[in-house]
């Protein structure tokens, strides 16, 4: 028996790769025959350029290098990685509006302006890069931002790691743009359909891009979740107990404890493919001992706790922006703390209820769809805190409050086709069908993304000194709401009506209405991205006018509106002390007055480029072994275990911020704070 031993039969490693230079990276690898994505090269080449220009013209790639690239400033990465995050929901949309146009219109003899192959490709890049280099980077960047400010950190444990994280994950996502450009990207599906990704059916280069762009991405996530949980365990200011503790603060460690426990499942279900491709393996396929379930077990092992890990934190946005806006203490602080531990411990105990139709039996099917309504109860329990912190208080629907609104009642509704889903007799029926595909929108939209969204909208002030433009954020703000009803709505409609996910093209024509809504919806949703973009432009435009010089311009509760807008490199001139929950909210009521004199010297961590060194040659390694150059990817690995060698030896890693320097950014302070009163 071969079971998941070497494959007897031929892999890539008899193809003549070996002896190749440039392994199976030839002229044919360039999509010269597909016009939109010759165009889409020629976009992305030119916008390139002027930005290259632009930064030669004002001389600013020293600047970028010092102040940005090399930080190890937590505030400045979280801020690289909701960039990262923005730019990547412009590709991972732009795929969205592809598949809807070719939804629209592929209805009988009509084959729509997608082949087959080129549709595949779109769809999985469209759920991986939303996933992976949308939600996460996002949530990471905000959780990197605010956590250490909330609770009156410094910076975080490990803040080398913090930039080595940010890199890898940005290099991963370099890895799936490239496939853009050179060879293709997976036509699997976005978590990689076994044995579909098997070698023997998916023989090009796609799937080979899809498992080393998550995995270098992965390692990157994995690192700063426990970077995260350190810094929130051992970093709190004196006073800051457990239960003192923002909520959003609560969120972020739940979800990072999530995780470090669920990452490492699908890191190995990606190495033990990557071992059936490369070196014969057969652990996911129908032969030799092989059993392609074994994979998806690995994969909803992290796939369902995964949701929760996006939608924790933005639980926690939600009730900081709840509280800051209706002037209250967010209703059963405590009940919201247990019923975030609660999702925590239950979300590892719902992954099953997806193969609810693959003859589990009807014990496994019914524990696990008790489960999956057993955690409705929580989150349930969390909306109410929300509805009772907003009774009898004096709300001010300002743009943050407003995206909490629209989550209530949009995740509402996604909540509860969830639990429909739960049932068994009814996941029969509807577990392939696009009523599944709406739900998961509805609750990462509804939920996740109006999150986002609101965060950003609320910590912005706070990151930059100034405020967004409440106008596009208005825009913004309805674009999204309203296209994604208009989205969504009839694909619910038609997943009731039985037709199937995953298809490019149907018979019957009388569906095509709905989809032509959907259509519609998408660019409703487009308007709101532009929106949302331009209330950023035009919140610089008018940074003057927007500027914030209190550092607390919404009147707000926790211990990060304490500082200036933007926070110093330092964050606090002395460590807060804690003695309430709101401590900002507890200091301004026991008339807390800053102080003008006395400042020590800071000790902080000194910028390093080897995260940003380490990141690429991971880049290399994995295009390397995509494509097979041997060479490239030997001599990447040899140069990324050098670096990281070489720099346990740098023992320049901090230096101290002078008291009579801390003095100066102080004084300016008070001078504008004396200014803005």
């Amino acid at each position: 028996m071969w079971a998941a031993g070497l494959n007897p039969g031929p892999t890539m490693l008899d193809q003549g790769f070996l002896k190749a230079p440039l392994g199976r990276l030839s002229l044919d690898s360039l999509p010269l025959h597909e016009p939109i994505l010759i165009g889409t090269f020629i976009g992305v080449a030119v916008l390139g350029l002027v930005v290259v220009a632009a930064l030669t013209w004002l001389g600013r790639w020293g600047w970028l290098w010092r102040e940005w690239l090399t930080s190890v400033d937590h505030k400045k990465i979280g801020i690289m990685y909701v960039i990262l995050g923005i730019i990547m929901l412009l590709r991972g949309f732009s795929d969205a509006l592809m598949m809807r146009a070719q939804q629209a219109v592929a209805f009988g003899a009509n084959q729509g302006y997608l082949p087959a192959s080129h549709y595949d490709q779109i769809f999985t890049a469209h759920g991986t890069i939303m996933i992976f280099f949308v939600a996460i980077p996002l949530v990471v960047g905000i959780i990197n931002f605010v956590m250490p400010l909330q609770i009156g950190a410094r910076d975080v444990a490990f803040p080398y790691l913090n930039n080595l994280s940010f890199w890898l994950t940005a290099s991963g996502a370099v890895l799936t743009m490239i496939s853009l450009f050179v060879g293709e990207f997976a036509r699997t599906g976005w978590l990689s359909y076994a044995p579909l990704a098997e070698l023997q059916y998916s023989p090009d280069s796609g799937v080979d891009y899809y498992l080393w762009s998550l995995e270098i991405a992965g390692v990157g996530t994995t690192l700063s979740a426990i970077n995260m949980v350190a810094t929130i365990i051992k970093m709190r200011a004196p006073g800051m107990t457990l239960m003192k503790m923002p909520v959003f603060t609560w969120t972020a460690l739940c979800s990072n404890i999530l995780a470090i426990a669920i990452f490492p499942a699908l890191t190995a279900a990606f190495f033990l493919l990557i071992l059936d491709r490369y070196a014969g393996t057969q652990f996911f396929t129908n032969e030799l001992g092989g059993s392609p379930m074994m994979y998806w077990n690995m994969v909803w092992i992290w796939g369902h706790p995964e949701v929760y890990v996006l939608i924790l934190p933005a639980f926690g946005i939600y009730s900081e922006i709840t509280s800051t806006f209706t002037g209250k203490r967010l209703f059963g602080y405590s009940s919201m703390v247990y019923a975030t531990v609660v999702i925590t411990l239950l979300s590892y105990l719902v992954w099953l209820h997806h193969f609810f139709t693959m003859g589990s039996g009807a014990s496994v099917n019914s524990f696990f769809g008790i489960a999956t309504m057993i955690i409705a109860i929580p989150t349930g329990a969390k909306v109410f805190n929300w509805l009772f912190t907003m009774y009898r208080g004096e709300i001010r629907f300002e743009l943050p409050m407003m995206w909490v609104v629209a989550f209530m009642l949009t995740f509402v509704v996604g909540g509860m086709t969830g639990v429909l889903l739960a049932v068994p007799p009814a996941d029969f029926v509807l577990h392939n069908s696009l009523f599944l595909v709406a739900h998961f929108h509805n609750t990462i939209i509804g939920g996740v993304v109006f999150g986002l969204f609101a965060g950003m909208t609320y910590w912005f002030p706070k990151a930059f000194g100034f405020r967004m433009d409440e106008f596009w954020g208005k825009v913004a703000f309805w674009g999204w709401v309203v296209g994604y009803w208009v989205a969504w709505t009839p694909i619910y409609i038609v997943g009731l009506m039985g037709v199937p996910r995953r298809v490019h093209h149907l018979d019957d024509a009388s569906l095509r209405p709905y989809f032509v809504v959907a259509a519609i919806g998408a660019v409703i949703i487009l308007i709101g991205i532009l929106g949302f973009v331009m209330s950023i432009v035009m919140g610089i435009v008018k940074r003057k006018a927007l500027a914030d010089v209190t550092g607390d311009p919404w009147n707000a509760r926790t211990l990060e509106w304490s500082t200036s807008s933007p926070p110093p490199a330092y964050n606090f001139a002395f460590q807060p002390v804690v003695h309430d929950l709101d401590a900002w909210h507890d200091m301004k009521e026991n008339g807390y007055v800053r102080p003008t004199t006395g400042f020590n010297p800071v000790h902080m961590p000194r910028n390093t480029g080897v995260g940003i060194y380490v990141a690429a040659l991971s880049l290399t390694l994995g295009f390397g072994m995509v494509w097979y150059i041997w060479w490239l990817a030997a001599i990447s690995f040899v140069g990324i275990v050098l670096v990281s060698i070489l720099h346990t030896f740098n023992y320049r890693r901090d230096y101290f911020i002078p008291g009579h320097e801390i003095a100066v950014t102080e004084d300016a302070r008070t001078r504008s704070l004396a200014t803005g009163a």
